[in-house]
């Protein structure tokens, strides 16, 4: 069975060490990248610099608000990159009600989870999009 891989768009190390506590208890095969914000993201999407050998990520975790690079922005530029655009994005949110509005809004992510992710949260939102 072929590993998830997973690329965690975030600048808060303690959100990070949260995800990453949470997906060491994961019960599928996944490997997590970490990079701190869009212009990071986009490197490592593009296998730019120190990402030349970065794995294409089947889904990428993102939160919006970070220095340099917006998630907002990093959507925007994978919406009209074709090589890059059919990756999922789900989009990580401060509240579940933000989440929820996210996911009502109609913007580029595929999907929305408030902060800090949980596993059980996480495999439901991948598996909806693998359904659709």
């Amino acid at each position: 069975m072929k590993a998830l891989e997973i690329l965690l768009v975030e600048d808060n190390p303690a959100d990070v060490m949260l995800t990453c506590e949470a997906f060491s208890e994961a019960d599928f095969i996944h490997h997590l990248h970490h990079v701190r914000d869009g212009v990071e993201a986009l490197a490592f999407l593009r296998r730019e610099g120190p990402y030349a050998d970065a794995v294409r990520p089947d889904v990428i975790l993102m939160d919006l608000n970070m220095p340099r690079m917006g998630g907002l922005e990093v959507l925007d530029v994978l919406r009209i990159d074709e090589g890059l655009r059919s990756i999922p994005v789900i989009v990580l949110t401060p509240s579940r009600a933000e989440a929820e509005l996210w996911h009502s809004s109609g913007q580029h992510a595929s999907a929305s989870l408030p902060k800090p992710v949980s596993i059980a949260e996480f495999v439901d939102v991948v598996r909806t999009l693998g359904n659709s």
